[in-house]
């Protein structure tokens, strides 16, 4: 087993931290919160006073942060100053593309294996340990980081050199959006025309309109019992994350000169939905705005 330190545990970490902590890992976990640390510690980890506290003499560093400001942070000011020279280093962030490939540069420099390793499967999923993890790095370093993965997720995808696993997530979570809202859209019609959810989810759901959104997360109560809609709504995925990937992506499509007229329609309106107090509400409960838009 090996030693490995988290840094970041909050809805996404913690859980799958926990699954490491299962499988017999040796883990010493560092967040900003004394909450979800104090948390950790119930659950067998060992307890950093800082990031850079946390990586002495571990085998393994996982990160999961907000955003790509705090994963430069972290690795060049903590991390790669004070891990082991042969520690491998896995970032599961889901941030910018440019900025992945500049942290894992830099660790190439200093003779680290890093790779980028962003998620898919929410909460429900890093819970059950059956995430999708879309990973960017040397091959050398895919391998080594699998048995890991493995633990924490169910489908492990080697998309290519650095900053793929951000770009494969980014493109993914773009088509989410846009399908959620088409799918949203196509209920709030159908509601006007009188008829039956269930109805067109039998239908849809085995003829050319199905897709995830549909089939797993549909978005009205009742014909999946385990999508949000049957909870109010309670996040498996918030409003404020799905917001920050479609941000993501149209800043990487204007980076890159790819025309994304969807992915920016679907941007503005999860923009429009997280401002109106809906950050926290799942993505799914975009329908209500939808349904209560005028036309």
């Amino acid at each position: 087993m090996a030693a490995i330190a988290f840094i970041g545990v909050g809805n996404m970490g913690g859980p799958m931290a926990r699954n490491l902590i299962k499988a017999g890992h040796d883990l010493t976990v560092f967040d900003l919160s004394q909450e979800l640390l104090d948390a950790m510690a119930e659950a067998g980890a060992s307890i950093a006073g800082s990031a850079a506290e946390a990586v002495l003499d571990v085998d393994v560093v996982i990160t999961m942060l907000p955003a790509g400001p705090h994963v430069k942070s972290v690795y060049e000011g903590e991390v790669l100053g004070h891990a082991k020279p042969d520690a491998l280093l896995i970032d599961c962030s889901t941030i910018d593309v440019e900025t992945a490939r500049e942290v894992a540069a830099t660790a190439a420099e200093k003779g680290f294996a890093m790779v980028d390793a962003p998620v898919s499967g929410g909460v429900g999923g890093a819970e059950a340990g059956t995430l999708t993890f879309m990973v960017g790095g040397p091959e050398e370093a895919y391998e080594a980081a699998r048995p890991y993965l493995e633990v924490m997720g169910k489908t492990i995808v080697h998309t290519g050199g650095s900053g793929n696993g951000q770009a494969a997530k980014m493109c993914n979570n773009m088509m989410l959006g846009i399908q959620m809202i088409s799918v949203a859209e196509a209920f709030v019609l159908a509601e006007k025309l009188g008829l039956d959810h269930q109805k067109l989810f039998d239908v849809s759901s085995k003829a050319s309109g199905q897709c995830w959104s549909l089939t797993t997360y549909c978005p009205v109560p009742g014909p999946v019992p385990t999508s949000p809609a049957n909870r109010d709504y309670q996040p498996g995925f918030t409003a404020a994350m799905m917001l920050k990937d479609l941000k993501l992506s149209q800043a990487a499509a204007e980076s890159f000169a790819a025309d994304t007229q969807l992915g920016r329609r679907a941007m503005a309106i999860y923009e429009a939905f997280a401002e109106g107090g809906s950050e926290g509400v799942d993505f799914s409960g975009v329908i209500n705005m939808i349904r209560e838009a005028k036309s």
